[in-house]
């Protein structure tokens, strides 16, 4: 469960009586992305034909950029997770991070779903001994990709829902 039970009204539009712009919300999308296509690699060397979750991290950008519509994000969201199912766990949550950069689209509270699945496929590629050092390597990562404006709300976020995805967020 990367969702909370109530959502914050700072990860839900103006126009829908939150308190996120669309900017920030745009952000929030493209700073997704990135944290799963800096892990894309691990899916496609297991399965480089489908291209369903490299699909989805374009529309991400394409959805930010104002070229296509949430519902079409939406619907990229459900191939990207489907692409998942039988991989093994790195290429799994690499495809999974897929899904949720371009499910912020309809949700922004999946950009820490992204960034969680992002850090678990690393986590996942490297032998047990490393599992803590590289997952804390790629939260770092992840963190110094962070834009400005949406900085504090991510890092707060994380603080919040640590415990929700799995505690990769202590770094």
């Amino acid at each position: 469960m990367i969702l909370p039970k109530e959502r914050d009204s700072r990860f839900i539009t103006l126009r829908r009586g939150g308190t996120l712009t669309d900017s920030n919300h745009q952000l929030l999308a493209l700073w997704a992305a990135a944290c799963a296509e800096h892990v894309l690699h691990l899916f496609e060397q297991v399965n480089p034909e489908d291209e369903r979750p490299r699909q989805a991290i374009e529309l991400t950008r394409a959805w930010a950029n104002g070229e296509i519509t949430m519902k079409q994000a939406h619907n990229a969201a459900f191939a990207a997770n489907a692409a998942a199912k039988g991989m093994p766990d790195a290429a799994r949550f690499a495809a999974l991070a897929a899904g949720q950069a371009v499910a912020v689209a309809h949700v922004a509270a999946h950009e820490l779903g992204a960034a969680a699945y992002a850090i678990r496929a690393i986590r996942e590629s490297v032998d047990k001994n490393e599992k803590d050092r590289i997952g804390q390597a790629e939260c770092q990562w992840q963190r110094d990709q962070l834009p400005a404006n949406i900085r504090e709300l991510v890092l707060d976020d994380q603080a919040l829902r640590n415990h929700l995805c799995w505690f990769v967020f202590d770094c």
